[in-house]
């Protein structure tokens, strides 16, 4: 099928595994749930010990089912290859760190995800990596912000919790002209409403462990490349460009910057050969399998998560308990025009609203829920509610809550696959508990 450019809906059950697998021609991809992989000889053992060539040696490293689900995502989001970790947290931690040494700084969106401000905020300035964060709705505040040690900007494709866009093209044309990589988490917007390499992104995180997984099972990150950034360009990242000790004292960027003629490659491999065989935030192959499954029903997913979203936000928006609702696909939004031009499918099923009454009446409201299940997680199957300043925001001070988007009035919905009626019921009837 190479000579074909094949549909979303396509690659999301097929790349990563073209052929039926192993000795026994399985057409799911197997669990290769083995801690390593016997060598067929000592020069075989030395040329993936050195990556003279791919190979499976250590799972921690490589395994034949991480490599299917990081063949498929690649394939989903257009990127050359990629990296499958632990968790979103560690995928967001690689991918900074793989850029990122003592002495450096990054540029972040203020509005982000509580663990990743957290992280930028708080861990990584004990390594000695510091964070300027900024208001993200004017991407010259960006500009602004970079100095000479910033190695990357940051931001999330749709924001959380506050459901913002950012103007992603504007960011990361502002980024290329300081000679540095965007890094974009496309994990609220998925692959399939929006590819942020299209739009000059260099480097894509996810959680897996939301609208990828899809059914709240495990937990998992993925990172992608690119292979759209020259590393060599602005002399800004040495240890893609200076000879590597721990293998064969190469330049990386040179080695893999057109590897086997699939492209640049050289974000994903420096990741694996550095910071997962030396930190290890290993994925399970059990989870690399579940995470297969949810790829390949993700479209039909997101579809009826967006169109249950948007019945729900409307309903929302004319409730008279309601204050305000954010949520990009209601016309007068003030990121609808930006949703038009990246989410032409719809701008995602994870939005916010304020309660009149504020906490109070939050905390009554999300008590008196049925179906809408109350716990720190999103995008799942299930409708999903939680309140961010109490729970995904809780370790800020409300100063720097409020800098997120997060207020004491906000109630965040993920919404499910369910019957939209019954949701519509369910949300009523908690509106006349908080009363």
């Amino acid at each position: 099928m190479s000579d074909r450019k094949l549909g979303f809906d396509t690659l999301q059950v097929h790349a990563g595994q073209e052929e039926p697998e192993g000795a026994h021609r399985a057409r799911a991809v197997p669990i290769y749930q083995t801690t390593s992989f016997v060598y067929k000889d000592f020069e075989h053992a030395r040329k993936l010990s050195t990556v003279e060539e791919f190979g499976n040696t250590y799972t921690r490293i490589v395994n034949p089912t991480h490599d299917a689900l990081e063949r498929r995502i690649a394939a989903l989001e257009g990127g050359t290859a990629a990296l499958a970790v632990a968790s979103g947290s560690a995928a967001t931690s690689y991918a900074i760190l793989n850029l990122a040494g003592a002495g450096d700084e990054i540029v972040s969106a203020a509005t982000l995800y509580g663990g990743t401000y957290n992280l930028f905020s708080i861990t990584l300035p004990k390594y000695g990596i510091n964070t300027k964060f900024v208001d993200p709705d004017d991407p010259e505040n960006f500009r602004k912000a970079i100095g000479p040690k910033t190695k990357a900007l940051f931001i999330e494709s749709i924001g959380n919790p506050g459901i913002n866009i950012v103007d992603i093209e504007k960011v990361a044309k502002i980024a290329h002209e300081n000679g540095i990589p965007l890094v974009v988490d496309n994990t609220f917007g998925t692959p399939y409403l929006i590819k942020p390499f299209e739009y000059g992104a260099n480097v894509i995180v996810h959680s897996a462990t939301k609208y990828i997984g899809g059914h709240g099972t495990s937990i998992g990150g993925l990172i992608v490349d690119g292979g759209n950034f020259d590393w060599a360009a602005s002399g800004k990242f040495p240890g893609f460009t200076e000879p590597d000790r721990s293998y064969n004292n190469w330049n990386l960027h040179e080695h893999f910057k057109n590897y086997g003629g699939g492209g640049n490659i050289t974000f994903a491999v420096k990741a694996r050969l550095h910071l997962l065989r030396d930190i290890g935030a290993s994925l399970s192959p059990f989870n690399a399998f579940l995470f297969l499954q949810g790829l390949e029903t993700l479209s039909l997913r997101v579809q009826k998560h967006v169109k249950n979203a948007v019945a729900v936000a409307e309903h929302l928006s004319k409730h008279p308990q309601v204050e305000w609702v954010e949520y990009p696909g209601l016309p007068g939004d003030k990121y609808h025009g930006l949703a038009k031009k990246y989410f032409p499918k719809g701008a995602g099923a994870i939005f916010t609203f304020g309660i009149k009454g504020g906490f109070p009446a939050a905390k009554k409201f999300i008590e008196g829920l049925k179906i809408f299940s109350f716990l720190a997680n999103v995008a799942d199957a299930k409708s999903l509610v939680v309140h961010p300043a109490t729970v995904t925001h809780g370790q800020l001070s409300e100063e720097e809550q409020r800098a997120a988007g997060v207020k004491p009035e906000q109630i965040r919905f993920s919404i499910g696959i369910e019957d939209v009626e019954d949701l519509i019921w369910d949300i009523d009837q908690a509106f006349e508990k908080a009363k």
